[in-house]
């Protein structure tokens, strides 16, 4: 198979994917007859060939897929004009506690937010896919350890929790999550000071049309 024809496959393949591809499942697509050296450099070539275009080619936390380039969220915002309601304070600092000092129990949330964190509250987390338990601590009780998921990662189009932004105290982390969010919405580039490189995403326009127009959504109420 030559070049052309093997990077027609993974762009077909990366297209009609509802969730991203890891290089090891692009392998299976020409049945091991390449390297995973080579299918990075054609990924990199997919790059470059899309960018002039307004879907682009980026590698998350699951692997890689196509996503709508931020400055075509205000267009597509129109096939989609109503605005989910944003996670609260309270959510959105357990979320950062979390993210930043993981694995972390429920106690431990508590203790650096100085109040009682309400079970619907992690219940929704979980099941938005941004945190689950990894374990327990080896201590009274076995408390479960929390820590975020690589779904988490890809709805923020981070490949890594490295390049969340630097802060120290919880509530500098729930803002920066806050502002990482409202600059996706926007389709803004990140622009916090301490931010590392990172490739901002679109997650609710991305190609393969999935969990549109929620991030960040829930009902909560925890004040």
């Amino acid at each position: 198979m030559n070049t052309a024809d093997a990077k027609r496959v993974l762009e077909t393949a990366l297209i009609c994917s509802q969730q991203p591809l890891q290089v090891r499942d692009m392998n299976v697509l020409f049945e091991d007859t390449l390297a995973s050296h080579e299918i990075e450099a054609l990924l990199s070539e997919l790059q470059q060939d899309w960018a002039q275009r307004g879907v682009e080619l980026v590698c998350v936390a699951s692997g890689w897929r196509f996503q709508s380039r931020p400055e075509m969220r205000p267009f597509l915002d129109r096939l989609h004009p109503e605005k989910p309601p944003r996670y609260t304070r309270a959510t959105l600092e357990t979320l950062a506690i979390i993210a930043y000092r993981q694995p972390v129990t429920r106690g431990d949330i508590e203790n650096i937010r100085g109040v009682t964190v309400n079970s619907l509250l992690i219940k929704q987390l979980e099941d938005r896919g941004w945190i689950e338990v990894i374990g327990h601590r080896d201590t009274v009780g076995r408390p479960a350890l929390f820590a975020t998921t690589r779904h988490f990662l890809d709805d923020l189009g981070l490949a890594s929790l490295d390049q969340l932004p630097l802060t120290e105290s919880a509530a500098q982390q729930a803002s920066a999550l806050e502002t990482l969010e409202l600059q996706l919405a926007r389709g803004d580039e990140l622009t916090l000071p301490e931010a590392l490189a990172a490739e901002p995403a679109d997650a609710a326009n991305r190609v393969a049309q999935a969990d549109a127009g929620e991030l960040f959504s829930s009902t909560g109420t925890e004040p």
